[in-house]
């Protein structure tokens, strides 16, 4: 299983770019993403097929 709630914290902290969640992984990445104090901050961009490319947007004070 992917550990996305680790991969979510790498995307918040600049270490990845984007994650790439395809609609036969969203139910386990959206579990991780629940748990993330920050989620407001995740960006979802749909692709088609089903696809969503996450991207974390810093808020902005």
């Amino acid at each position: 299983m992917i550990d996305y709630l680790t991969q979510i914290k790498e995307l918040a902290a600049g270490k990845r770019e984007q994650l790439k969640i395809t609609p036969e992984t969203f139910h386990d990445f959206r579990s991780a993403w629940l748990k993330f104090p920050q989620r407001q901050n995740i960006v979802g961009e749909a692709q088609q097929g089903g696809t969503v490319i996450y991207r974390y947007k810093k808020s902005t004070p």
